[in-house]
This record gives C-alpha cells, sequence and structure tokens, in this order.
C-alpha cells in the first residue's frame, strides 16, 4: 500500500508498506508490474547512460595516470575499482549526495537482497583489487609484463584511451547491470516470486567462485616461492589450467540468481555475467593468459614452456572436465559452496 506523507528530509513522498517478514525486497518500488515492457529502453537513461559516464570518467582518470607512469596495469586496477564504485554509488552515493537523503535512512531501506548483493560485490572486488595492487608493489613498481609487447608500439599510448580504456569501460557498464540496475531501473522483472532456498542456492554459487579465486590465488602465490621454474598443478589448478578466472564467472553468475530469487530480475541483467564470461574466456582472462605464456615461456623460460605444454594437454583451460569429478579439490570447492549457501539459510531463518 502506498501512502503519501512527509519526507523528514524536506520533501513529499510516497511510502510503500510492506511486510518485511520473509525479507523479501519491497514489491515494485524498483519495478514495475509485468503487464510493462521486459526490455524498456528508459534502463538506457536511468542506468546504462550514467554508468557509461561513471565508468568513462574514471577510465580517463587511470589512462592519464597509466601515461604517466607508464603502466598499462592501472586499467586493471580500474576493472574491480570501478564496478565496487559503481554499485555503491548506485545504492547509497547518489541518493545521500544527490537527494541529501541521509546516509543511515538509504541503508535502513535496503532491503535484505539488495545487501547481499552489495556484500557480494564489495567482497569480490576488494578482494581482486588488493591482489592486484598487492602484486604490483611486489614488482617494485613495474608494469605488469604481459604488457610489453603492447608497449613496444611508440604510438600505444597515443591510441590506448580510444583503443583499451574506454572499450574496457564500455564492458564494465554491461558487467555491472546485476548490481546496478536493481537501485537505478523502475522497470519490469522475470516471472519468478521470492524463493529462500534459491537465494541460498546463489550464495553457494558465490561462495563457491569465490574459494576458487581464493585458493587460486594463494596456492599459485606459495608455489612460486619455491618452484617458480614450474608450472603450478597442485590444488585447484589441478583441476583447469585457469581456476581464477572460472571463480570470477561463477560469482558474477551468482549475481543474477540473487535476483531472479528475490524476484527482482530484469532480463537486460543477464547480459551481466554473459558479458563478463565472455570477456574472460575469449577475449581478455584466460586466452590473454595463454598467450603471455606461450610467448613469454618460449623466450625465457625453454623448461617451463615444456612443462607449460604439457599442462596445457593435460587441463582445459576454463571448464573441468569430466574426469575431475574424482578430484578431491572439486569436493573441496563445492564444500565451501555448501558452506556458504548453510550459513545463508541458518542466518536468513535467524533474522
Amino acid at each position: 500500500m502506498a501512502t503519501k506523507t512527509t519526507n523528514p528530509w524536506g520533501a513529499a513522498s510516497i511510502v510503500h508498506s510492506y511486510d518485511r517478514g520473509d525479507h523479501a525486497a519491497p514489491p515494485h518500488i524498483r519495478h514495475l508490474p509485468l503487464s510493462a515492457s521486459l526490455f524498456d529502453v528508459g534502463i538506457f537513461r536511468d542506468t546504462l547512460l550514467p554508468s557509461v559516464a561513471l565508468h568513462s570518467s574514471l577510465s580517463a582518470v587511470a589512462y592519464a595516470v597509466g601515461r604517466y607512469t607508464d603502466r598499462v596495469e592501472t586499467k586493471d586496477w580500474l576493472w574491480p575499482g570501478a564496478q565496487i564504485v559503481n554499485a555503491w554509488w548506485s545504492s547509497v552515493g547518489r541518493r545521500v549526495v544527490l537527494d541529501g537523503v541521509p546516509l543511515g535512512g538509504v541503508v535502513a531501506t535496503l532491503s535484505r537482497p539488495e545487501r547481499l548483493l552489495l556484500t557480494g560485490v564489495t567482497l569480490w572486488g576488494g578482494r581482486l583489487l588488493y591482489r592486484l595492487v598487492s602484486r604490483s608493489v611486489r614488482r617494485g613498481g613495474k608494469d605488469d609484463p604481459r604488457y610489453a609487447a603492447a608497449k613496444k608500439d611508440p604510438n600505444f599510448w597515443n591510441s590506448a584511451l580510444l583503443k583499451v580504456y574506454i572499450p574496457e569501460a564500455l564492458l564494465q557498464t554491461i558487467i555491472a547491470l546485476p548490481f546496478t540496475a536493481p537501485f537505478r531501473h523502475q522497470g519490469a522483472v522475470l516471472p519468478g516470486g521470492y524463493h529462500p532456498l534459491l537465494q541460498a542456492i546463489a550464495v553457494g554459487v558465490f561462495s563457491t567462485g569465490f574459494a576458487l579465486e581464493v585458493l587460486a590465488d594463494w596456492q599459485l602465490d606459495k608455489h612460486n616461492r619455491t618452484q617458480a621454474g614450474s608450472m603450478c598443478r597442485e590444488g585447484v589448478w589441478s583441476l583447469v589450467r585457469h581456476p581464477n578466472y572460472l571463480g570470477d564467472a561463477l560469482v558474477h553468475l551468482s549475481f543474477p540468481i540473487l535476483l531472479y530469487a528475490s524476484d527482482m530480475l530484469a532480463p537486460i541483467e543477464i547480459l551481466g555475467p554473459v558479458a563478463n564470461y565472455y570477456f574472460l574466456k575469449y577475449i581478455g582472462g584466460a586466452k590473454q593468459a595463454d598467450a603471455d605464456q606461450e610467448e613469454r615461456y618460449a623466450k625465457e623460460d625453454v623448461a617451463k614452456k615444456v612443462d607449460y605444454d604439457e599442462y596445457k594437454k593435460e587441463r582445459n583451460a576454463f571448464w573441468p572436465d569430466a574426469g575431475q569429478i574424482a578430484n578431491k579439490w572439486t569436493w573441496i570447492v563445492l564444500g565451501f559452496g555448501v558452506a556458504g549457501a548453510v550459513v545463508e539459510r541458518a542466518v536468513n531463518e535467524m533474522f
């Protein structure tokens, strides 16, 4: 039920009354009934264009810093950093800054699924940003070696803004849809209803992916400290050649699952994990890493190149083959996912 009342922050507003007992998102506050078009072009105005402006502005700053320091990796720092900024600006920041609503008032209006969404994005992006920055510090300020070949072009920096930084900003805009559009767009959602069990599954998928990323980075660092001359094949690296990218894809897949389970998923938001997966598998991510390893090991470490070639024959790049069902690390990672789902379900029942 909607009631007109006096806004304590200075203006009249519409207050929607609903029962928070099931922890569902407030019905139809941000989404219209299903009689509305499922493909509302209004999302370009209220979500996509503001996101493009935000990501492009941040990319321009990253480009300026990168050009000044001759470090292309500034765009990599922006990948998680800009998406965290966009998520929090869309959900909280713009209402505080532009509408004058107190921070506590904004946070209080966030539903439980929305808080789960923001928590997930912040955990994913914060961990990745820390990983990238700390790795850069360990290199002593040197750029990521993956970009050495590109920078041999004397005109690289003259074209990098339009050819590298801005295209990634546009891609980030699409990937961020599941955690920006729900806070910005008043449009129709896919029919689904409220499903607490499916919410727990979404948290389980997130936990599986997050565990893959954390374990992959930790095990790789441990291996490189003692056996830098060989490929890491232990732990989750025995499942696929790029478990960190698989984990990233699962994390982003969990967001639309959570939205659907909370009766909040608009069709266009599905593009987020699809775009992220395509980028990780076919453009950057796994494909770029494979190309870099092929070239770098062939020039710098022939023995490691031989080891890499054997590893490439034995393991898939992205998705585990059927034989990995017998790999203990498959079940360890899935165990983290189950644990995450169980904890989420228990907390949901308690509060």
